[in-house]
């Protein structure tokens, strides 16, 4: 039987060789590597990891005796559930704002507020603040078509703008309540969700100040241009940028896309956090009425489709454009977004082949004597579980299962919310191929695999480590306890 450890090394040698070395599609790439995954995973492996995952043993043993491609597809699909109506109606109104000139507006009006030097500190703190209640993905799918209207109105520093969209967004996810990786470990290690909070803002504020000098550092050093792409055309986004305020949206229309399905998925995403479910929201019945229409429009798949609607309504109020027009638009837009959806689900299917094999029960195993620094220990834990198979929940989650108990029976010197801090550090390194966020992150920017791997990846790391760096100092000086 062979180790874990030995069929992810394999499994990713086939993905960067097939897409680097062979020049093959990504899709095809992580499919191969997921059926070879697969094929070298003992059924007990499989069966074990369903048993883990709270399955009754009968139902553990036939999810076990699928064959290879119905668990492929499986994972595949569960990953489409996921992100497909998403990325889908985020590539409509990605569109949309660009073709109708709202995304050119919100850019003149950030231009007004921030100026052109200070652009990217404006797009890194906005994609922060934005995903503490929202859905890391919904974030950057809504703010890289602005990223691109503003690195062509400027000329220039389009990867320092994407690369700013991608730090603020990534951070606030691994640190800030209610983001659903924090929540995870505010249970696991019984830490009072405020506390977290605040010190999740705060250490995110200072890691992303971090990935903004790196971004600079990483534009300066690789001249990489904004690219044509089949939605969002360059000469199309030019035309628009050279038009007068007139000939434009009004700020209001042009934010209504994005901020309302942001607005209301905050709104559910603060009621779940903090209020008791079964309870009424408010004594008056017409208030719990209004409630429950804008909680049903929080769900963030609804909430995209009614921002794609939106979007749809703001073009065609625009452009005057006829039904035929909006019907090929939808479907330009829908390709680009398809695209996209393969190679996340792709990507997704190849996790889920990883985690089946074992790999975050074997890595739980090789760690659980290691006697380290406990903070340390937990970056060093999760880090390894988020490269070896790409997920940063299963990370965060597999790490705060093996140090719960260690952080209870220890004579802890700091208080565990720098356990937290330490978890949400080591699940931002290293993303790779098999990560379906980075895969979201490289198509909707238009970066090639070799520049994301060159760009995306080593930020984001860097970001990770300088967090676990700063969140030792901090238990050291303020301990909390």
């Amino acid at each position: 039987m062979l180790d874990p450890i030995l069929i992810m090394l394999i499994g990713m040698a086939i993905v960067v060789g097939g897409i680097i070395q062979f020049k093959l599609h990504p899709v095809l790439s992580l499919l191969l590597a997921a059926i070879v995954v697969a094929l070298l995973t003992p059924t007990a492996s499989v069966e074990q990891f369903f048993i883990a995952k709270g399955g009754l043993e009968a139902d553990a043993l036939k999810q076990a005796h699928k064959s290879i491609g119905e668990r492929i597809a499986s994972e595949f699909g569960n990953t489409c559930a996921k992100i497909g109506i998403l990325i889908a109606m985020a590539a409509i109104i990605g569109k949309a704002m660009l073709d109708s000139g709202a995304a050119e507006r919100i850019i003149r009006g950030m231009l007004k507020i921030t100026g052109e030097k200070n652009a990217p500190i404006g797009f890194i703190l906005s994609s922060f603040f934005l995903t503490i209640p929202v859905f890391v993905d919904t974030v950057i799918f809504l703010m890289m078509p602005l990223a691109k209207a503003m690195g062509l109105r400027l000329k220039k520093n389009y990867l320092l703008l994407a690369l700013s969209v991608i730090a603020g967004a990534v951070m606030a996810n691994s640190y800030v309540p209610p983001s659903p990786g924090p929540l995870i470990l505010v249970s696991a290690f019984n830490v009072p969700i405020g506390l977290l909070m605040v010190c999740g803002l705060l250490l995110g504020l200072c890691t992303i100040t971090v990935g903004y000098f790196i971004a600079k550092y990483l534009n300066t050093k690789f001249d990489i241009p904004l690219r044509d792409s089949p939605d969002a055309r360059l000469e199309d986004i030019k035309a628009i940028a050279e038009k007068d305020d007139s000939e434009l949206p009004s700020l209001a229309w042009a934010l209504l896309p994005a901020v309302f399905p942001l607005l209301t998925i905050c709104i559910r995403s603060a009621v779940e956090a903090f209020h008791k479910s079964g309870t009424p929201l408010t004594s008056s019945a017409f208030l719990n009425q209004i409630f429950d229409i804008v909680l049903f429009f929080g769900d963030k798949n609804i909430a995209l489709i009614t921002g794609a609607i939106f979007a749809l309504w703001v073009l065609a109020r625009q452009k005057k454009t006829t039904k035929d027009k909006l019907t090929s638009f939808v479907q330009t837009a829908l390709m680009s977004g398809g695209g996209i959806i393969l190679i996340t689900a792709a990507g997704g299917a190849f996790g889920g082949m990883l985690q089946q094999s074992g790999i975050s029960v074997r890595i739980a195993e090789l760690t659980k004597d290691y006697q380290m620094a406990l903070i340390p220990l937990a970056f060093f834990i999760t880090m390894i579980v988020r490269t070896a198979q790409g997920s940063a929940t299963v990370a965060l989650i597999t790490a705060s299962g093996i140090l719960a108990g260690m952080a209870q029976n220890a004579n802890l010197g700091f208080h565990p919310v720098y356990l937290c801090l330490a978890i949400g550090s080591g699940a931002k390194l290293i993303p790779w191929m098999n990560d379906a966020g980075f895969w979201i992150m490289c198509k909707t920017s238009n970066l090639t695999e070799q520049e994301a791997l060159k760009t995306i990846a080593p930020m984001q790391s860097l970001m990770g480590l300088a967090g676990v760096i700063l969140t030792m100092i901090a238990a050291w000086i303020f301990p909390m306890v």
